[in-house]
């Protein structure tokens, strides 16, 4: 007997890697091996020189296939088994590694927005639907559009058990979030990745497509984000240490906001819960600042600060590292 084991990895569009998959068929019992594609068809390699390697990394129940089928997410290496430069795991790894005293941990809200016929998904022909506001955790037909495609991606990730902790309807109709976490790196990125093709596979079903565009629709509507809650240890014993990972994101702003997705300057403009992408700012309970300390950490006077600043296009592996490379360091100067 055999099973499925379907690889996914991270190619190297530019500037917004997309996910590509494909299926090999194992003997029952067999381990999951390394394996090649062509990177010339992936912008990862010219014709003359193709070959790449898929090294699985990350693996869990495919709940779409169900029974004893897998799904294997990979980082792409070189031939000489060193990693390809489209490869953001690695160097992810390395910071996670030398960090992990610390014991960082994350947690990321993925905001997303399925499209139908070309136009977000209940937003009427040729117009747009009433202004935001009601939409945000909405219920009713009139305000929620793709409750059951969410449905259906919330119970496969479940079944993949991948540490997802909630959904909800956001501010615009076909808007929606979902949260993995809280897990430390780089665990909480590879989970993410498996959750947007879970996301892609799933919407296919439905003749739905989800995009992770961090500004779908221009004009007074919301963006869509990756909010980013982190923590260390020491951040989870004192405030000061809160407050001083807080100051630490401010010394070199532009270094984060240059990794936290592309045309992240549409979106982060100062209005609709943003701060702009050129000024850095924190602050409790303030979800217009760059960071936002949440105001129960002020009242427990420990806890954890919340990056509103990644794209929803972001790559995972880079916002995880960025954070931990500033904060922990920081926290290790200091």
């Amino acid at each position: 007997m055999t099973y499925k084991a379907e690889y996914i990895w991270i190619d190297g569009t530019q500037p917004t890697a997309k996910l590509r998959s494909k299926t090999k068929i194992l003997p029952d019992g067999a381990e999951i091996p390394i394996w090649g594609f062509d990177g010339s068809s992936t912008n990862q390699a010219p014709g003359d020189r193709s070959d790449c390697v898929l090294q699985p990394v990350f693996t869990c129940p495919d709940p779409v296939r169900g029974g004893d089928n897998v799904l294997v997410l990979c980082e792409v290496l070189n031939t000489d088994m060193t990693p390809h430069p489209s490869n953001t795991r690695a160097a992810c790894v390395e910071i996670a590694e030398r960090y992990k005293d610390h014991e960082p941990v994350f947690g990321i809200e993925q905001e997303y927005t399925f499209f139908k016929d070309g136009r977000p998904f209940g937003f009427p022909p040729g117009g747009f639907p009433a202004p935001q506001g009601g939409y945000y955790c909405g219920v009713g037909a009139d305000e929620v559009f793709g409750r059951d495609i969410v449905e259906a991606h919330l119970d496969a990730c479940l079944a993949a058990g991948l540490h997802i902790s909630g959904i909800n309807a956001e501010v615009m109709p076909g808007q929606w979030e979902f949260q993995v976490g809280p897990v430390g790196p780089p665990q909480v990125a590879d989970e993410l990745w498996v959750a947007r093709w879970l996301l892609y596979r799933i919407a296919e079903d439905f003749g739905i497509s989800a995009t992770l565009d961090p500004k779908p629709v221009k004009g007074d509507w919301n963006g869509a984000g990756a909010h980013t809650n982190f923590s260390t240890k020491a951040m989870r014993e004192s405030y000061d240490a809160v407050v001083a990972a807080a100051e630490a994101l401010g010394k070199d702003p532009q270094k984060h906001i240059d990794g936290y997705g592309a045309d992240i300057e549409h979106r982060l403009t100062g209005m609709h819960e943003t701060a702009p992408w050129n000024e850095y700012s924190y602050g409790v309970s303030n979800r217009g600042a760059s960071v936002r300390i949440p105001w129960q950490v002020e009242v427990d006077q420990k806890g954890y600060i919340e990056d509103r600043r990644p794209n929803a296009n972001c790559d995972p592996y880079v916002v995880t590292r960025l954070l931990v490379e500033t904060i922990c360091s920081a926290e290790q100067e200091g």
